[in-house]
């Protein structure tokens, strides 16, 4: 094992590696102005800097936006995830709001996707019903549509 002794590979083992700008957003899928846009109106904490002064993105960091990512998928307002990202700073003293922040979150998306099924249904509706038209069959109990 090279000129490593274990105690020193479990030092390098548990450092967190350092990305670039570019290299972070590549991993995040976000552009490099979003990872800046995020740093400034606080989403992101400043992020450790570099001997040359360069953003030195770690594990922990990208961990963070890809938990952002999915609070935007979500839908969550950027005010909401700010106060989210605030909170994180209080500790388990902030947990009863965080909580609170994504059950609300929570309960809006499962009202999305019953809405998306609900959409859902009805273009399965559709779908078949012009199947069976093209097969030149009535669909059963249902009268044959000329428009829609």
């Amino acid at each position: 094992m090279n000129d490593l002794t274990w105690s020193a590979l479990q030092v390098v083992l548990s450092l967190d590696m350092s990305y670039s700008i570019a290299e972070a957003a590549r991993r995040s899928g976000l552009s490099i102005d979003t990872l800046r846009y995020y740093e400034r109106i606080k989403l992101l904490d400043p992020p450790a800097r570099d001997s040359a002064g360069r953003r030195a993105y770690s594990d922990n960091d990208l961990r963070w936006l890809e938990f952002l990512t999915k609070l935007r998928t979500t839908g969550m307002p950027i005010r909401m995830m700010r106060e989210y990202a605030s909170l994180r700073h209080h500790g388990n003293a902030s947990v009863g709001r965080r909580k609170a922040i994504l059950l609300e979150q929570r309960r809006s998306v499962a009202a999305r996707i019953a809405e998306l099924q609900s959409c859902m249904d009805v273009l399965d509706y559709k779908i078949n019903n012009y199947e069976c038209l093209s097969r030149g069959m009535a669909p059963q109990g249902e009268i044959q549509e000329v428009s829609a």
